[in-house]
């Protein structure tokens, strides 16, 4: 076996593209066409200056990423797997910009597209699958998080309108977002509304001194007697099934990007390891290296399979919770396992910019937390196997 060709995409090893559809594929090597022409230049003095390229949303608008996998209103209605297959590249090239391609389409224009009226629908899901509006997702708290049933944000009824207070923490696209879908606690349990930018009363401050998800904005929405009319509340949402039916759409997507990049870090350690020479070698031909670069790709091909089959799982109508669950909480973690070990293959050089893997293993240290922690994806799965509920 000596002398054989090395692997560029390590995703080879399994043959992954033989079980996606011509379509599929395709779809999946636009999105990377893209991003290698319009992203992956810059991505690292983005992530180093803390830059979100917002002049972009339009372009990811035409690109059809925005919703991509929702029917009508200008949206490109995929299936699922070719919107995981999108997330895949996406967060290959950063996090970020995954993230902000979720927020858009799988809780802001979800949650409209799911749970608004007709006229909500008309107003915003167009604008915002074009890019022309960004919009955010209001749920996360201070002082809650894995618990939202316990949110402070509160929406009373005054005559004919709706007056809210309160505050969300850790908002992806809060500081750019031109509508937020916000969830409140009324007097008949939590309810959705739409808050247009620009409404009295609602500000927001980004958050800075972030060492993850740099090229992304997160930011903190502050809700002072905000007056809504009742045409801003998402009549078709009641209690916490709104947004959490959302979170698993947007869980879907984690699923797949956390295995995107994992496949850019270990992609550029094999790069590295054929090209750096210690002791008269190149150091991909050492045995401890070679165990490093195999396990993780084991690893890697195993999330992918897992990814895809959740993804016709969803294509079918058959995906519930807590296999998402699993997806997240197994391809985030290995993918964080693989972001880390590719920068030991890369010694002292993977603490560099001019290298991947240690701005995902950063990025995915938020991915690890946001959209449920770990700790709580795991006892979801707990749940489903032993019939007993643990999160108290």
């Amino acid at each position: 076996m000596s002398g054989t060709k090395p692997m560029k995409d390590p995703l080879d090893l399994l043959d992954l593209a033989s079980v996606l559809s011509d379509e599929e594929r395709e779809i999946q090597a636009t999105v990377a066409k893209f991003l290698a022409d319009r992203v992956r230049p810059h991505i690292g003095e983005w992530f180093e200056n803390a830059r979100f390229a917002r002049e972009l949303a339009p372009e990811l608008g035409k690109l059809g990423v925005l919703g991509m996998h929702l029917e009508g209103y200008g949206c490109a209605g995929t299936n699922a797997v070719s919107y995981g297959l999108a997330c895949l590249e996406l967060e290959a090239a950063d996090s970020g910009f995954r993230s902000f391609v979720s927020v858009q389409g799988s809780l802001s224009m979800y949650s409209i597209w799911k749970w608004g009226s007709e006229e909500q629908k008309q107003q915003w899901l167009p604008r915002l699958a074009a890019g022309e509006a960004i919009g955010c997702f209001g749920l996360t708290e201070p002082d809650f998080g894995s618990n939202p049933a316990g949110m402070r944000t509160r929406a009373v009824r005054d005559g004919g309108d709706w007056v809210l207070n309160g505050s969300k923490m850790w908002i992806t696209n809060g500081g750019i977002a031109d509508v937020a879908t916000v969830w409140a606690q009324t007097e008949d349990g939590v309810r959705g509304f739409l808050v247009p930018r620009g409404t009295p009363g609602f500000t927001t401050q980004d958050i800075k001194q972030k060492m993850s998800l740099r090229a992304s904005i997160t930011s903190e929405l502050h809700f002072d007697d905000v007056r809504l009319p009742d045409s801003a509340r998402l009549p078709h949402a009641e209690g916490l099934r709104g947004p959490l039916s959302c979170l698993n759409e947007a869980r879907f997507g984690i699923l797949f990007g956390a295995v995107g990049a994992a496949r850019d870090s270990l992609v550029a350690a094999l790069e590295y390891a054929g090209s750096r020479v210690q002791f008269g070698r190149p150091i991909s031909a050492f045995q401890l290296t070679q165990k490093k670069l195999a396990d993780m790709s084991v690893s890697l091909g195993g999330a992918a399979l897992l990814a895809v089959h959740l993804g016709r799982l969803k294509d079918r109508g058959r995906l519930r919770p807590e296999q998402v669950s699993v997806g997240k909480l197994n391809n985030v973690r290995e993918a964080l396992a693989i972001a880390r070990e590719c920068r030991t293959v890369l010694g002292a050089n993977g603490i560099s910019l001019e290298y991947p893997p240690l701005r995902h293993a950063n990025n995915l240290e938020s991915v690890l937390t946001y959209e449920g922690t770990s700790e709580i994806h795991t006892l979801v799965i707990g749940q489903a196997l032993t019939g007993q509920a643990a999160y108290r």
